[in-house]
Parts: C-alpha cells; sequence; structure tokens
C-alpha cells in the first residue's frame, strides 16, 4: 500500500540520537538540542497554547527542585493522581530528574484504591488534578503517614479552602525557584543521582485477579523501549502526535509521552476524556496510537454516517470501499498493484475515502497504531481500504509497552507481527504460551518477590500469560489468556476474544464477554453503544424512558440478535452464541466491571452477573 501512500505519510527518517542513560538525562539532553522548537500544546478556553522544550524544561527544573525542598530524596516516590494532562508529564518528569521514582494511579480510582497504591508504594508527595481528586486524597490521609505535601494541579474551586499540607502547583513552582537559587548545584546532583539499573517508574497492573501489583521499571529499560519504540514506528520532528488515554498505563506513557520525548514529536493533549473526536479533528496527527474501543467508535460513528446519508452518497461509498479492498487484497498478497487499479483507488479517494478520513481526522495520518486488547482483523482491513496502515502491536505493562510491532511494509491482519528489534519471543512448546526476553522486561513487583518469581523464569523469560503462534516467517498471533480459553462440556476448545472481537465490529455493540466453560453451549452477556442503538430506536420510534428500558425494547432485542446471527455465521456450529442477555447497567470508567483501558473484566463480569449467566443456561439453548 506504500506506493500509494501521499507523499504526506512517507516515512521520515529516524530522528537524531539522544545520548543519555536514564529517562530525565534524555530529556534534558533533548531540551539542549531542541530548546526554541514546540514540544506540547494543550487547549484552553477555546485556544491552542504551545510549550517550547525551553518553556517545559523551565517547569520541570522548578517543580523538582519545590520538591526537594519538601524533603523527596532520591528513591523516594511521588504520586500523580490526574486525567491525562500536560501537568502530568511536567510532574513525571520533574519527580524523575529529582530523583524520585513515578507513580501513576487511575482518575477513576476510589479513595481506598488511592490508599492502597500509596501505602504499597510508600508515596511520600501526591499530585492530584483538581479539587474532585483532592477529597479522595483528603479522605485517606490519616491513614497514610509517610504522605508529606499534596500539590493541586487544577485550584479553582479551592480560592476558600487553605490547609498547610496542600499546596498549588504554582506555589510548589515558586518554592522551587527560591529552593534552586540558594543551591543552585543541587539539580545537576539529583539528576545524577540515579543510574540506569535504578527504579525509575511503577506502573500498577488492573487487579482483576487480586490487588494490583506494582511493575518496576528501571531507567536503563525505559531507556531501551523509548528507543526501540521510535525505531519500530519511525517519526521525528514534523510529526504531531495526540495524548488521550491514561498516562499512568504503560503504553500511552511509553508509545505516547516517552516515544515524543526522544523522537521530538509534537505532543499534543485533548482538552478531556469527551472531546476526543473532536480533538482528533483539529489537530490531525500524523502517528495515532488508540486502543480497540477508540478504533471501534470511529468506525461505528462512519457506520452510522453512512446509513443517515443519501442513496447516492451510499452508492459511492460502497463502490470506494470495494475498491479500496480490491488494493489492500494485493498488497497484502504481496503483488502489485496496476496502473488501472491506483487510477481507480485515487477516484474512490476524491469521491468518498478522503472525507470519511478527515471525518474520523486521520486524513494527515502515515500511521495507525492499535494495541492493549485484541481487535477485529476486519476492523483493521476497513482502515487499510481508507488508504491508511494500521499496524497492531503487542506487549504488557511488564514488557514496558515493548513486544512485537507489525512493519507498514508488511502487514498481516490477524497477526501481532514480529518481534520487536532487540527483543526475543518464542512459544513455549508445552502450554502454548508466548514468552518474552530482553533489556525492556521489568525488575519485578514490587513487594511480591513469589508473583514476581513466577513471572520470570531463572533464564529471564517473562511469562506473559497469552497463547499464541508464530509461523515460519515470524509472525505471532494471539489465540488468547491462558486463563480465559473455554473448554465447553462436550471438550470443545474455544477462543473467546475471536467471537467477541467480531461482535464489537458491530456498531451497535461496545464490549461482549462470551462464556461457556464446563457448559453444553457458548452465551455471551453484551453491552450496548448507547449513542447508535439511541438512534437506532429513535429513528424507529422505539419508546425508552432510560438505559435500562433501551437495552429491553423488543426492537434493541432483535437488533443484538441479529448482529450476533451475522457473527454466528463466521463460525462453526458448536462455537455458535446460543443465548445472550443486555447488561442493563450504563457502565463508566469508574465501575468495577471495566479495566482502566474501557474492557470488561471477564472474571468480575461473570461472577456480578452469575444469576444472568444462570439465566441463559436453565431457559436451555
Amino acid at each position: 500500500m506504500s506506493n500509494l501512500w501521499d507523499a504526506q505519510t512517507a516515512v521520515p527518517p529516524n530522528p537524531t540520537a539522544i545520548g543519555g542513560d536514564t529517562l530525565p538525562q534524555v530529556f534534558w539532553n533533548a531540551v539542549a538540542l531542541r530548546g526554541e522548537r514546540v514540544f506540547m500544546r494543550r487547549k484552553l478556553l477555546g485556544i491552542w497554547e504551545s510549550w517550547r522544550w525551553r518553556d517545559c524544561a523551565a517547569a520541570v527544573r522548578e517543580i523538582a527542585m519545590g520538591l526537594a525542598a519538601l524533603g523527596l530524596k532520591p528513591g523516594d516516590c511521588a504520586s500523580i493522581l490526574s486525567n491525562t494532562l500536560l501537568e502530568w508529564v511536567l510532574a513525571d518528569l520533574a519527580i524523575q530528574s529529582a530523583g524520585g521514582v513515578t507513580n501513576g494511579v487511575y482518575p477513576t480510582d476510589s479513595a481506598s484504591q488511592l490508599q492502597y497504591l500509596c501505602e504499597d508504594s510508600r508515596t511520600v508527595l501526591l499530585f492530584v488534578e483538581d479539587e474532585e481528586q483532592l477529597d479522595k486524597a483528603l479522605e485517606v490521609r490519616s491513614a497514610l503517614p509517610l504522605l508529606r505535601k499534596t500539590i493541586v494541579f487544577d485550584t479553582r474551586g479551592l480560592q476558600r479552602f487553605s490547609d498547610p499540607d496542600v499546596m498549588s502547583l504554582d506555589e510548589l513552582r515558586a518554592l522551587g525557584r527560591e529552593f534552586d537559587a540558594a543551591d543552585p548545584g543541587l539539580f545537576d546532583e539529583r539528576l545524577h543521582s540515579r543510574g540506569p539499573a535504578d527504579l525509575a517508574i511503577l506502573v500498577y497492573t488492573s487487579g482483576t485477579t487480586g490487588k494490583p501489583k506494582g511493575a518496576m521499571h528501571s531507567h536503563a529499560g525505559l531507556v531501551y523501549s523509548m528507543r526501540q519504540a521510535v525505531v519500530g514506528l519511525p517519526q521525528d520532528e514534523r510529526d504531531e502526535r495526540m495524548c488521550f488515554l491514561p498516562l499512568c498505563h504503560i503504553a500511552e506513557r511509553l508509545v505516547g509521552a516517552y516515544a515524543s520525548l526522544y523522537s521530538g514529536a509534537t505532543l499534543n493533549f485533548v482538552e478531556n476524556p469527551d472531546t476526543v473526536a473532536e480533538n482528533v479533528r483539529e489537530i490531525a496527527p500524523t502517528i495515532f496510537f488508540a486502543v480497540p474501543r477508540v478504533w471501534e467508535k470511529f468506525y461505528s460513528a462512519v457506520a452510522i454516517a453512512i446509513k443517515e446519508a443519501s442513496p447516492l452518497q451510499q452508492l459511492a461509498y460502497r463502490w470506494a470501499l470495494g475498491v479500496g479492498g480490491e488494493v489492500v487484497d494485493l498488497v497484502l498478497a504481496g503483488k502489485p498493484v496496476g496502473a488501472g487499479l491506483k487510477l481507480r483507488f485515487l477516484l474512490a479517494r476524491g469521491l468518498a475515502l478522503n472525507n470519511v478520513r478527515k471525518l474520523i481526522g486521520i486524513h494527515r495520518c502515515r500511521a495507525l497504531l492499535t494495541g492493549a486488547a485484541p481487535i477485529s482483523p476486519e476492523l483493521i482491513r476497513w482502515y487499510l481500504s481508507l488508504g491508511v496502515p494500521m499496524l497492531e502491536g503487542w506487549a504488557q505493562t511488564e514488557s514496558c509497552a515493548l513486544g512485537t510491532i507489525t512493519r507498514a511494509d508488511a502487514m498481516r491482519p490477524g497477526t501481532i507481527g514480529v518481534a520487536a528489534e532487540g527483543v526475543e519471543v518464542r512459544v513455549d512448546e508445552a502450554s502454548g504460551e508466548l514468552l518474552l526476553r530482553g533489556p525492556n522486561v521489568f525488575m519485578g513487583y514490587l513487594n511480591q518477590p513469589e508473583k514476581t518469581a513466577e513471572t520470570i523464569d531463572a533464564e529471564g523469560w517473562l511469562h506473559t500469560g497469552d497463547v499464541g503462534a508464530v509461523d515460519a516467517d515470524g509472525y505471532f498471533r494471539i489465540t488468547d489468556r491462558m486463563k480465559d480459553i473455554i473448554i465447553t462440556a462436550g471438550g470443545k476448545n474455544i477462543t473467546p476474544s475471536e467471537l467477541e472481537n467480531e461482535l464489537k465490529f458491530s456498531p451497535f455493540i461496545t464490549d461482549a464477554v462470551v462464556i461457556g466453560d464446563k457448559r453444553a453451549y457458548l452465551t455471551a452477556l453484551v453491552m450496548i453503544d448507547q449513542e447508535n442503538v439511541e438512534k437506532f430506536a429513535q429513528d424507529r420510534d422505539v419508546p425508552f424512558s432510560n438505559y435500562a428500558s433501551l437495552t429491553r425494547a423488543r426492537e434493541v432485542q432483535e437488533l443484538i440478535e441479529g448482529e450476533i446471527a451475522k457473527v454466528n455465521r463466521k463460525f462453526a456450529r458448536v462455537e455458535q452464541i446460543k443465548q445472550f442477555r443486555l447488561l442493563e447497567t450504563q457502565l463508566g470508567a469508574e465501575d468495577e466491571e471495566l479495566t482502566p483501558t474501557m474492557k470488561l473484566k471477564r472474571s468480575f463480569v461473570q461472577k456480578k452477573y452469575a444469576s444472568l449467566i444462570e439465566s441463559m443456561y436453565s431457559a436451555g439453548a
């Protein structure tokens, strides 16, 4: 497909190599090289604000010295409880520049979860986003004797609030300036107080099978992974990136923020999680990383828009997408695209496909990257048919977001690509589990040596828990998580993720959990796409008063039944879903059923909705 890309999608040369043995050293070397260039942008009060590298450097130094003034010592942990903001990155770089360890806390975590994470990490200083997050900290601080100060990014609503142990970010920066002026040599001393083997960040797992575990990543691991991420997905100072996924998750932290730090790509922050669709059209990124849920939402929005278009527009879209599909078939097969098809594809782009790309905001993208969860191969093919390469990667928190990557010149939908440069990946002959080894593998779990020993064997192989296969060309494929594979009462092995990915390809289904372990047949719990199903109901005058009544409507039940029937036709009879139930609760990021990356927690859902599941089996197939 590369021969059909615009000039703007040409792969740039690798960026200038930035030296440094620790992540903050790399940052400060990058500052020296790029001082006047723009590093980060954010939208405030409707206006985009640019931060040059030297602006960021001044803020990072002031915050770092403010932390030192508050008593942060090399090796101490400071936590950040906030949505994805420019200040998040500044605080992270400042903590590490001061010799500290950064721990990110999901903004959806409860006060009790915050307490556990601060206790486990021995947090001494805490950054919070705003009044809402500060309330959580105040609720549990009496149980955190090590916590000295809480620093607030956004103090709106706190004008009349006064507390000796709470301060604003501006106050911290002012303190840092004073402290720095009194001892100018301290900053460089702190910057070089940590070496490559020292702990840099903690990334806590989602805790779906127990208490969250703090994955420890060294500076060496971060720097290695950051550099290899840019090798796998070349980018440089001409690129525009978008930052919107949780920064306490390793994927956005490494593939987004740190990769931009190394490559010099401009990092653009969305206004808030609800404005992603609008902001992506404004930013028009050249490289766009997102989780499957985001790609599914974009596809659903286009599918609904096409249904509302005129018959002529629908015809043009279907023809154009068909032409794009012909190109994709040839490219994936490694065959040349003839002149006639090239001409038709250019016409297809001008007639419809370019408009679809602009509707999403990916018209300048030279590459889309998906990861952190399985994705339907058909969804990847749809994006490829638009003329934009979609590359799938696979990694874990424990592998520092580095594992496998698909190359733009050798895409194979349905696989997770080949092992990233400098990383070993193999399939265990006995269990089929994917094992990974390399400098990117984490140091272990904080305070949990037994769990660490279970995860990293004596030869340094990380046991990922993913079951997969590899072909003769070195392309890996994930079949499922070891713990998620279903063995039916008839002894048939089922990989539920394949069915679930097909279901999520529907614009009316947001997520699904397939059930059937030790059962006679498969069933599914389905979470509908509220916006699209509401539109469906309104267009057909289906009465509903709230989310629950919408899921109970006969027409909605029949709609989802039809979507499941479409999926069933792709699978053998024993692999088909016989019964389903719609979840009647509208789930959000704060709900326990969802992981921070908005995936349904399989084990939790099966326990919470046990009676609903049983009703599908008592009803019979």
